[in-house]
């Protein structure tokens, strides 16, 4: 049987459809300046990696559940953490609030932004010394899932009604941990342990610093999870910005200077919280204590 009209016309429409792709696609590689990457009217740079097979993308106000890397164009890694946010307007052309908005549940994604503008106006940070004004950072994400306001306040009260209980018993481990070890300091007012071991000289840690550390990090058992030291790698970031390192690390590690160790005693809700790590090594509601060295401030 010979097709229909309203079949040819069908395949004519789609492949009209195909051919615009094709040259759309091909345009924006044109504009791109990395291979296999497009470019967005913003100036980003994106290419999508995988393709989630729920078709919809947040808005401003929306939580976000995001894996995210951050590194150099020369996939230096810096950062490489899950995170839950809420997703805020665009606070310029090209920001990383726009590559988010690009994306749907499931989409995993790169992207190539100006680096200065995501340090200096959406983290509020100095740029690190490892970068220079012209060079862009490369953000990959993986986008978990999307709550609007209603859901993720629901989803917080569903989780207070139990929490006290699990906060108990973990305060109740602190303390036992504390009486073992004899240790004399007292809590700050998150319930942060800091003991100095020995005193640094050098200078003190501002916002905006880079920082190198070796840390040790250890459950309450004394089980290692962590050893930059064993892998003889040490760990740089700056200080002061967003995602980098634990909050309640970052806290402490404020308190250092340069050439000073102390060991730290994080409770849950300053480490890795209710859910634990990305990678599963550090289970929910789980208190961590880190042995850090201050190597150096600049």
């Amino acid at each position: 049987m010979f097709p229909s009209g309203k079949s040819k016309q069908r395949e004519w429409f789609l492949l009209f459809v195909l051919l615009m792709l094709a040259l759309s696609i091909h345009s924006c590689n044109r504009n791109s300046e990395y291979p296999g990457f497009n470019r967005s009217p913003s100036g980003i740079h994106y290419r999508l990696n995988s393709l989630g097979e729920v078709h919809n993308s947040p808005v401003p106000g929306d939580y976000i559940t995001v894996d995210l890397r951050y590194s150099t164009i020369s996939d230096s890694v810096f950062f490489n953490a899950r995170r839950k946010f809420r997703l805020e307007k665009p606070s310029y052309r090209g920001s990383v609030e726009e590559c988010f908005a690009m994306m749907s549940v499931g989409d995993e994604a790169d992207f190539i932004i100006d680096a200065y503008d995501f340090f200096t106006i959406t983290l509020g940070s100095k740029l690190p010394q490892f970068f220079d004004e012209s060079a862009p950072v490369k953000i990959s994400a993986n986008l978990l899932d999307i709550q609007n306001e209603e859901e993720y306040i629901n989803e917080e009260e569903d989780f207070l009604v139990w929490i006290e209980d699990l906060n108990e018993y973990e305060q109740t481990k602190i303390r036992q941990f504390i009486q073992e070890k004899q240790i004399m300091a007292k809590p700050d007012s998150l319930g942060i342990y800091f003991v100095t071991l020995d005193k640094g000289t050098g200078k003190a840690i501002e916002a905006g610093d880079t920082v190198e550390i070796h840390y040790e990090g250890k459950f309450l058992n004394g089980e290692f999870f962590d050893s930059t030291r064993k892998r003889d790698e040490i760990f740089q970031f700056v200080y002061s910005q967003e995602w980098q390192v634990l909050e309640g690390l970052e806290r402490a590690i404020g308190m250092m200077h340069e050439g000073e160790r102390a060991v730290v005693i994080l409770p849950s809700d300053q480490a890795f919280g209710k859910k634990g790590s990305s990678t599963g090594i550090i289970p929910p509601y789980t208190s961590l204590v880190f042995e850090v060295e201050v190597l150096s401030v600049k």
